[in-house]
């Protein structure tokens, strides 16, 4: 979702852009927003400030015959400056609570939002979580408009409450004042922003006693496990990180690297678009990517390692390989370098179709309008979703809840500036298990995303600083059969509710 987003999400390209734009701008301080930082001081006359009442609506849906009644709050929660007390921001939201829940403690509260960064939360709250979704084929694609809502027979609600966050710039949210932007963009303080969110949240809402669930999409896991540290420190833990579609280190995109990360992902494409022999085709899903992961790891880095000290023979092995686990070219393996950019991968595995395949989700394809082309105009999957989404969560929102606004609602992009910061933030996910050995985490990967590569995710993983016990015992994976987005593909989503479930019952203390 969402990176692009979606979930959707955070591209690497979009991210390596935004920084390279953070180059030239000044880096504000980052703000801790926590009104409790030792270093802050309360103004004995904070500046007063009109908060208006969220918008309160009731509902019930039916899952598996169980009738489910909750109440829907759509609002904003100010996020004032720790220091003077003004407010610099206004963070919009949609928090949904089962009703008749005798006793918080036992009931999980999900913190829920999506990547970019600059994306809204609409991807995991009508494609995954929310009680109601957007209505989708069942691969994920999007049907002739006008596209409708339905009810959500996946939604977290029968196990947990929920509360979607737009940060600043996303969604309604918006700084007070278009100077005050700065405040709320780049890695630190954004951060900060939604962390003074969530301790808000527990006040306004009475949730302090209740297990802690942080979920996050594409630059969402980035904001999710920088988060999990980042609370940890404010005297927050949480019970459980959910992380889909994961980019929190940026050296496992880095270098030659990228090419041994993102081979897996070019084998998993062309086993689903039937481009490989017999002996591979025949396969399963789970088997072709170990094959895949194998030679990537192996002889494919050790290649790559050695540049031009490869010898002649090794090196037209290397190219064989290449092409058979493929089903390139070795003309087109060589001229490359065995290096494959996403570009010209995505022009070259179905030219002969004229096709072109998706970057969020190389399931899908385009027709190709210049064949001879070595990088894609635009993204075939980014495409099939990037109308159906807005206008159904406009629908959903001013009937169901009640909320209406003349305000854009910033989907993905369009309103943030620059975004300094660089996306490593696997230390604060360190600390934040160094500090809370009890929490949880869980991570979905599509075998066909090539914005956050899921070869990345388990390199990441593997060097990933946590006690064994951590390792073994408190860190879960799982890969589907999808893209960037895996919740849209009907079956994935399924196995993802399910894996979920467990999920959230393993990491509750049970009483």
């Amino acid at each position: 979702m969402r990176l692009r987003r979606v979930g959707y999400a955070v591209a690497l390209i979009v991210t390596l852009a935004l920084a390279a734009a953070a180059q030239r701008y000044q880096r504000p301080a980052p703000n801790d927003f926590f009104r409790y930082n030792d270093q802050a001081q309360m103004p004995a006359h904070p500046a007063a400030v009109k908060e208006e009442p969220p918008v309160v609506t009731h509902h019930q849906i039916t899952l598996d015959g169980q009738t489910i009644a909750y109440t829907a709050y759509t609002g904003f929660m100010p996020i004032r400056n720790a220091t003077t007390g003004e407010t610099e921001g206004r963070i919009f939201y949609i928090y949904y609570a089962k009703d008749g829940v005798s006793d918080l403690a036992r009931r999980p509260m999900f913190f829920i939002f999506n990547g970019g960064p600059g994306s809204s939360s609409v991807w995991l709250h009508l494609g995954a979580f929310g009680p109601k979704k957007i209505a989708l084929l069942p691969n994920g694609a999007a049907p002739p408009p006008p596209y409708h809502y339905e009810v959500n027979a996946n939604t977290l609600l029968d196990q947990a409450d929920m509360v979607f966050i737009d940060p600043v710039g996303t969604g309604y949210s918006r700084p007070a004042e278009p100077k005050l932007g700065p405040k709320f963009w780049g890695v630190d303080n954004d951060v900060a922003s939604v962390g003074e969110f969530i301790r808000m949240f527990l006040v306004r809402y009475d949730r302090w006693p209740s297990p802690k669930f942080l979920a996050g999409e594409s630059y969402g896991t980035l904001r999710g496990a920088a988060l999990s540290g980042y609370l940890a420190q404010h005297g927050i833990a949480l019970n459980g990180v959910v992380l889909i579609s994961t980019i929190i280190n940026q050296d496992a995109h880095s270098g030659d690297l990228r090419y041994v990360n993102s081979f897996p992902t070019d084998v998993m494409t062309a086993w689903y678009h039937h481009r490989l022999a017999p002996d591979l085709e025949n396969l399963g899903a789970a088997q072709v990517a170990h094959e895949a992961e194998q030679f990537a790891s192996g002889e494919y880095l050790s290649a790559l390692y050695q540049g031009a000290r490869l010898a002649p023979a090794a090196r037209q092995k290397v190219i064989a390989d290449m092409a058979r686990l493929t089903g390139l070219s070795p003309r087109f393996i060589a001229e490359n370098d065995l290096r494959l950019s996403l570009g010209r991968f995505s022009t070259e595995l179905l030219r002969d179709q004229h096709l072109i395949t998706g970057r969020l989700d190389s399931r899908f394809t385009a027709y190709a309008t210049d064949a001879g082309a070595e990088e894609t105009p635009f993204d075939p999957s980014d495409a099939n979703i990037e109308n159906s989404f807005p206008p159904v969560f406009q629908d959903y929102v001013q009937k169901e809840l009640g909320y209406k606004s003349y305000d854009i609602y910033y989907i993905l992009g369009g309103g943030i500036g620059p975004w300094p910061g660089a996306y490593q933030v696997t230390p604060q996910l360190e600390e934040a298990f160094a500090r809370n050995p009890s929490m949880h985490l869980f991570l979905a990967m599509g075998y066909y995303d090539f914005a956050t590569v899921y070869y990345a995710v388990e390199w990441t993983l593997a060097h990933l600083h946590v006690s064994d016990s951590v390792r073994e015992h408190n860190i879960t994976t799982d890969h589907f059969e999808a893209g960037h987005m895996v919740y849209i593909d009907a079956r994935a989503m399924r196995k993802l509710r399910s894996d979920l479930r467990a999920f959230i019952s393993g990491s509750v203390p049970q009483s």
